[in-house]
């Protein structure tokens, strides 16, 4: 990490009030970016941004990226060097329940965000950030690579499937002669402290330890790309770096996974943080009649190649700064300490 590349770098960052961008917040702040951030309140209670007093680090705006003039307004005012969008709505099993609001939100979000950019005339980067679920699901063994063709059975999927298509056609009908470089990142599922979002194994996991309850395993088998929330984000900055750095090497999109020793299941991940954390959490082996992959890998060699990006913590790693970070702050810690401790521990295995 080029911390003298950030220093005063101005940073336009949507979805900065949720779990990532609150630690991409974080981060960038610490990094010596001035950071805008533009996006909805925080969709849980307790949110990251609020316990960790997000806001006194960056400048936030509170919007919605479905509105183009109140989001072009504040884009202009921070005319930024680089803009990296996060906004969404990130659930698949919300998708189904509201598919409407999915699609305006990481559809019609996205080219909203592409559109108010094209007035941006310092702009050199606009990184779009997407998933690992952007793929045509095959359910086959091998990870996914850039190049594979897009789909997306679930509303979620499809709609970050719609993101990416609506970014390549930017890309080429707005900014091709630009010297903005317009790209996407799909990273893989992100653990981390602070996330309370539902529907997701490792809260609901601490919502039950911290309440006594029980949680429901919908999918045990199915396999997965787990990697800290750091993981993901550090590959988002090398891009960015490289891409402002470099006139050449330049590709469109780019995935950010874990090695493949590190892909499990999601019965071998509660296993993992049974027997690294020793928490004792009571589980049944629920049933969905909503339609999930069981099989979703990525493959990071073009990182590896271009970007030198590598994954400085395994699983057990992961799993554990996860795991702590909520334990510690169950016992009092301060959740803003831990975050910043834990970014630290990060940065000297870069």
């Amino acid at each position: 990490m080029n911390r003298s590349f950030w220093k005063g770098k101005k940073i336009f960052l949507t979805g900065h009030t949720g779990f990532k961008g609150s630690w991409l917040s974080l981060w960038l702040s610490q990094l010596g970016a001035e950071v805008y951030g533009y996006s909805l309140g925080p969709c849980t209670q307790p949110s990251l941004f609020k316990i960790a007093n997000v806001d006194k680090f960056i400048n936030s705006t509170i919007g919605d990226i479905r509105d183009l003039t109140s989001l072009k307004r504040s884009l202009d005012a921070c005319s930024p060097d680089i803009i990296i969008h996060m906004a969404a709505q990130p659930l698949v099993r919300k998708s189904y329940a509201d598919p409407i609001e999915t699609f305006s939100t990481n559809v019609m979000g996205t080219a909203n965000i592409l559109e108010a950019a094209r007035s941006c005339k310092n702009l050199a980067v606009l990184l779009n950030v997407t998933t690992d679920k952007v793929y045509e699901n095959n359910e086959w063994v091998w990870p996914y690579r850039e190049t594979d063709r897009l789909g997306g059975s679930d509303p979620y999927s499809n709609s970050k499937s719609c993101s990416e298509l609506i970014t390549a056609s930017y890309r080429k009908s707005f900014f091709s002669d630009s010297t903005c470089r317009v790209v996407t990142a799909r990273a893989g599922n992100v653990i981390g402290g602070g996330d309370w979002s539902e529907d997701r194994l490792i809260p609901d996991i601490v919502r039950a330890y911290s309440h006594g309850g029980k949680i429901s395993i919908r999918n045990p088998l199915a396999i997965r790309p787990w990697q800290h929330v750091l993981e993901s984000l550090s590959g988002y900055l090398s891009l960015v770096e490289h891409l402002v750095s470099k006139n050449n090497d330049y590709l469109s999109s780019w995935n950010f996974g874990p090695g493949t020793s590190d892909f499990m299941t999601v019965q071998d991940l509660v296993k993992c943080i049974q027997e690294e954390t020793k928490m004792s959490v009571s589980f049944d082996l629920g049933q969905s009649n909503l339609h999930e992959a069981q099989i979703l890998k990525l493959d990071n060699s073009q990182a590896r190649e271009y970007l030198g990006w590598r994954n400085a913590w395994d699983y057990k790693k992961a799993i554990s700064h996860t795991i702590n970070w909520y334990l510690e702050h169950l016992n009092g810690a301060n959740p803003l300490d831990l975050t910043l401790e834990h970014i630290k521990d990060y940065e000297k295995c870069l």
